[in-house]
């Protein structure tokens, strides 16, 4: 079971890349790309905490260190911080919590003292640093591994591109510059195209008992570079159509799919959010699995984070255990549901019963809507109130035989980061848009796969907003929202999209398009020469 994350953390462990850690959210003290950051560890163990920094706050799991200074181990996960900068913002999710930041994350009045922001700034920095380190002493040592490094480090330059606009950059360990989107986007397609690409290996699936599960190959390349010209109007001015088609159909074409498979009524989409998605069919569609294990890699920022800040006590997602919730024991934490707009993707008259996440995809005719009405409230008038707010089911460490995880606390279920079902929804946008807005016969026998696989209704043609609404369906609470809301002009700006509490207000109303970007953390301008970010 996941040979190579187990060996992250013993091996991980001797790095003295380590920063210190304190119990709760302040300002953050962490300089991006520290040249002065050393070490003395294996190309092995360097190589493992690049992949470490995704799937662990730090060296010592859940309850260890933590490698950002200034905000807990469970909060500045990478995974969570991603998430929080791409969902609440937008039409799918709402938290009540009363962490510093939530608020404004939710009402889009996020700045530059934001302390989430500026942890999701810090991991990405930091992350940067490590694959620096790596390529500075050891980019010898193996091309296909440097490969990877290489694609770990492009991945944290375009979150932080797409996060911040301007993005402070360095190849080596050197003191940075500020780029601009325009060259980080040139940048990232020299490298994935040039230095990445080509030396990762064979596009192929694996599960967790082959070696190199959890490791990127050439798909996680094809399907970012998908990402990036699927975006390049948004990031540059000028559209890439042809390109993100291209590199999705490369996708599509290789050895990865849409899982079709189910196990003992539990659908083939359901099981790609389960305790043993990585040993089970639905791994044909992880093209880069961040690697979770309840006993040997935890993580509170990760699945766990996913899954226990979905559900209270009163949920229960196995049907056939009445008993249980989500697979773990006392993890309900009840910060994360819908906002009303999601579930209407599902129920467009805004009718969708008060039934557990099981009774519902029934009643929705789609395998995707895994959400929990019992007892709720549809409309987010609270937002502390987590019952205002149908919860989402749709993570949980129930195994496909109806078993929990192997640990009572921690999650196994792994976080499928990229996935095949990316292709074709990219696919069959970038060939609609190039053709006028008009779904072509390749497009709508995309999203028809797509919608296949959940049962969902076939369709003859599909508008622009009709795929907006599919990107939804498939990709709700995976922490993408946000950019696709931009790409479509429905995020900031003059939009006739409103959802509850765009804006700060329960109705909803528009916000400067300038909020489409992130602030530059406060203790990070420095390093900008103290320019912030145009309208902060």
């Amino acid at each position: 079971m996941k040979k190579f994350i187990k060996n992250i953390m013993p091996i991980a462990a001797g790095l003295t890349l380590v920063f210190g850690a304190t119990s709760c959210v302040k300002d953050l003290d962490v300089d991006p790309l520290d040249p002065n950051m050393s070490t003395e560890v294996s190309a092995e163990g360097l190589f493992n905490k690049c992949y470490a920094n995704i799937a662990m706050a730090g060296n010592g799991g859940a309850n260890g260190d933590c490698d950002i200074d200034g905000i807990d181990g469970g909060t500045s996960g990478f995974i969570r911080q991603m998430w929080n900068s791409n969902e609440l913002p937008t039409d799918e999710a709402i938290n009540g919590w009363g962490d510093d930041g939530i608020e404004q994350s939710c009402f889009n009045t996020y700045d530059e003292s934001h302390p989430m922001l500026n942890g999701y700034f810090a991991r990405l920095t930091t992350g940067i640093t490590y694959c620096n380190q790596y390529l500075n002493i050891a980019a010898d040592y193996d091309a296909t591994m440097t490969a990877e490094v290489r694609f770990l480090r492009a991945l944290d330059y375009y979150l932080l591109m797409d996060a911040f606009g301007r993005v402070p950059f360095s190849e080596t360990l050197a003191k940075p510059v500020i780029m601009s989107r325009q060259e980080i986007y040139s940048w990232l397609e020299e490298e994935l195209l040039t230095n990445i690409e080509p030396n990762l290996s064979a596009a192929a699936p694996k599960k967790s008992s082959d070696s190199g599960y959890g490791r990127v190959d050439k798909a996680a390349a094809w399907i970012l570079l998908s990402r990036l010209y699927l975006n390049a109007e948004v990031y540059t001015g000028t559209a890439q159509w042809a390109k993100a088609a291209e590199y999705a159909k490369k996708v599509i074409d290789s050895a990865y799919k849409l899982n079709t498979t189910s196990v003992n009524g539990w659908s083939a989409y359901q099981m790609l959010f389960m305790g043993d998605n990585g040993e089970s069919a639905a791994s044909v569609e992880a093209i880069f699995p961040i690697l979770q294990d309840g006993l040997t890699t935890t993580s509170w920022g990760t699945s766990q984070f996913l899954c226990a800040g979905s559900f209270d006590s009163d949920m229960h997602a196995n049907p056939n255990d009445p008993n249980g919730t989500n697979g773990l024991s006392g993890q309900v934490w009840g910060g994360n549901r819908t906002r009303p707009s999601l579930i209407q993707k599902f129920f467009p008259n805004l009718d969708a019963p008060q039934v557990p996440s099981y009774e519902m995809v029934v009643a929705a005719g789609d395998d995707r809507a895994i959400f929990d009405g019992v007892g709720r409230e549809l409309n987010n008038l609270d937002r502390a109130t987590f019952k205002n707010g149908y919860a989402v089911a749709k993570f949980i460490n129930y195994k496909s035989d109806g078993s929990s995880g192997h640990d009572a606390t921690f999650m196994d279920a792994d976080f499928f980061f990229l996935r095949a079902a990316e292709a074709y929804l990219a696919y069959a946008e970038a060939l609609t848009r190039a053709n006028g807005g008009k779904a072509t016969a390749e497009a709508v026998n995309a999203i028809n796969a797509v919608r296949a696989r959940a049962h969902a209704t076939q369709k003859t043609s599909y508008s622009l907003d009709d795929i907006l609404d599919e990107w939804a369906r498939e990709f709700y609470f995976e922490g993408r929202r946000r950019v696709d809301l931009i790409r479509f002009g429905k995020f900031g700006g003059n939009s006739d999209y409103k959802w509850q509490w765009k804006g700060g207000t329960y109705a909803g109303r528009n916000f400067d398009t300038y909020r489409n970007i992130y602030a530059i953390p406060a203790s990070q301008l420095p390093t900008y020469d103290n320019v912030q970010n145009p309208g902060y």
